[in-house]
């Protein structure tokens, strides 16, 4: 390796480091604030800013997501109320397993897609998941369950809305919460807080189980980026998260769901339509 392109590494990593940390804290201050990780909205840093190919950047993603995971299980450990969960433990029971089924898979997937089908398919659920965000924030707060009561009729649909989490935590490296929290409030009628602590059980699995999966591809076998990426946007993340959790409130969900879903889209877009486009 010649001095000039040693110099050059050297500097890609600090600005890595710096960066990392430095567009977490908002990313999930805002996240925060309306009960999300913000994992959607790290991967288009770890693929534009910080230049990690897709293919890596969504293993990073998902360990930063599981290192964010359990910092808020054993921040929140104390005062984590699983009573009002326990009604919906079948739901969640179905919800985890088709959710771990598809993490297992997805990952297998991700693996045999080639870097522009892959970065292709990542705009489009990254696309998908602003919309949605911006449909939620047009929603009233309270509406009913859209699912009728019969437990064979929730579960079933706990397994199909499972399936889909996990795809997409395996394919993004989200822990799913964007997709759980609104899955639990309008399918299921579970109050906003009650899928917020539902979340995290179901998040945990999913994640771990797309970790361990990535962890046997050798996706973590580059030390240095787990140490100036992981490290500081793990960081940054809880700092970020804890805030914007403090600050619940200050701004109406409705409007920051709506702002946020505009810069997932054009983010998205800017990011994975440029690689795209490239020579």
């Amino acid at each position: 390796m010649t001095k000039k392109t040693s110099s050059f590494s050297s500097n890609l990593q600090e600005r890595r480091f710096r960066l990392a940390f430095l567009y977490a804290v908002p990313i999930n201050l805002l996240g925060g604030l309306i009960g999300l990780g913000g994992a959607e909205f790290r991967l288009p840093v770890l693929a534009s800013p910080l230049r990690y190919p897709a293919r890596q950047a969504v293993p990073l993603n998902l360990a930063v997501s599981i290192v964010t995971l359990a910092a808020f299980l054993v921040i929140g450990s104390n005062t984590l109320s699983l009573s009002p969960v326990v009604p919906f433990l079948p739901v969640l029971l179905a919800l985890i397993s088709g959710a771990v089924i598809t993490a297992f898979f997805g990952v297998i997937l991700a693996g045999r897609l080639s870097n522009e089908q892959l970065e292709q398919l990542i705009l489009v659920l990254l696309v998908v998941i602003g919309l949605a965000l911006i449909v939620e924030g047009f929603l009233p707060q309270e509406i009913p369950g859209l699912l009728p009561a019969a437990l064979l009729w929730r579960v079933v649909a706990g397994i199909l809305f499972g399936l889909a989490i996990g795809l997409v935590s395996s394919l993004l490296g989200v822990a799913g919460g964007e997709l759980i929290i609104p899955t639990l409030v309008f399918a299921f009628d579970a109050d906003i807080k009650t899928a917020g602590t539902a979340n995290l059980l179901v998040s945990l699995p999913t994640v771990i189980v797309g970790i361990i999966r990535y962890a046997s591809r050798g996706a973590f076998a580059d030390q240095r980026a787990l140490a100036d990426t992981v490290a500081p946007m793990s960081l940054g993340s809880v700092i970020g998260a804890i805030v914007g959790g403090m600050l619940v409130g200050l701004i109406p969900a409705s409007i920051l769901k709506i702002v946020l879903g505009l810069i997932l889209n054009i983010s998205a877009f800017r990011t994975f339509r440029s690689i795209n486009s490239a020579p």
